[in-house]
């Protein structure tokens, strides 16, 4: 019948409708993340940074909930020459490169480290800090070398750098460890509460947060920080692959940082000492 038909000819017209309607929303999104951004974002005066927020020192929360840290102080100097005002979002860690290409964050900047697997991913900026995964072990428990994880339970943060590595050259510790693996922890915090429970017998993380953390809370001396095999790992900026004028900005800014001594300022703020990374 005829209104049989007007009825079919609008199901058909909604499904069009909604068809056009989530090609354009899929355009929009590719569109971002596949264009070189500079522009939009200069005029905009804004840009989104993703981060794990119980990083200390990089980025964490203080006993008030205001986010702070050295990566904190150091992205607001670098945008602050450009007048853009940066929106930092929290992050799962886990999820950074997908949140990244997908449009959600402009990006990663949270103590994250440069590796061969993750430039297959992402853009770096030039190194800005150097860093070392080291093992953490109570000093009760007479662990000082990584040889002596024998059948030990290590943990590890989820996504992060250490577990690369680790997965990566698993005769370092992967294949003397208990169950050939690492306790997974959504954060260092969580992955520390386990180690003075003795849930597990050594993390495997950071230095630069591990010496942070363990000298904020008096206990360095609870604990042996010890440095294995595993090679120094530079510190940088996370861009989509397609954002090289982005790239170029906080490469520039962050010399000028350099240049003026803002940046030394913001390191011995947080570290005591310059860090920036050696020739």
């Amino acid at each position: 019948s005829l209104r049989k038909e007007k009825i079919e000819m609008k199901k058909t017209s909604f499904l069009f409708a909604l068809i056009a309607g989530l090609l354009l929303f899929a355009g929009c999104s590719n569109k971002k993340t596949s264009a070189d951004n500079w522009a939009t974002i200069n005029e905009e005066k804004k840009i989104v940074i993703g981060l794990d927020d119980t990083f200390v020192p990089m980025g964490f929360r203080d006993k008030d909930g205001k986010l702070t840290g050295f990566d904190i102080d150091l992205a607001k100097a670098v945008f602050e020459q450009y007048g853009i005002t940066v929106d930092f979002q929290p992050i799962d860690w886990s999820m950074k490169e997908f949140e990244l290409n997908n449009g959600t964050i402009d990006l990663i900047w949270n103590g994250y480290s440069k590796t061969p697997a993750r430039e297959k991913k992402v853009q770096f900026t030039k190194p800005y800090m150097e860093n070392d995964q080291v093992l953490i072990t109570p000093k009760e428990s007479g662990i000082t070398n990584f040889g002596q994880m024998n059948n030990k339970r290590l943990g590890a943060q989820n996504g992060s750098s250490g577990y690369d590595v680790f997965t990566k050259q698993p005769e370092v510790l992967k294949e003397i460890v208990k169950n050939q693996d690492a306790v997974l922890y959504d954060s260092f915090n969580e992955a520390l509460i386990d180690l003075k429970s003795r849930r597990v017998d050594g993390l495997l993380m950071d230095k630069v947060y591990a010496d942070y953390y363990l000298k904020q809370r008096n206990e360095l001396e609870d604990f042996n920080i010890t440095k294995g095999s595993y090679e120094s790992e530079d510190f940088a900026v996370g861009a989509r692959k397609s954002d090289s004028t982005l790239v170029k900005k906080i490469n520039e800014a962050l010399d000028q940082l350099e240049k003026t001594g803002e940046f030394q300022k913001i390191s011995d703020k947080w570290f005591g000492e310059d860090v920036t990374p050696r020739n």
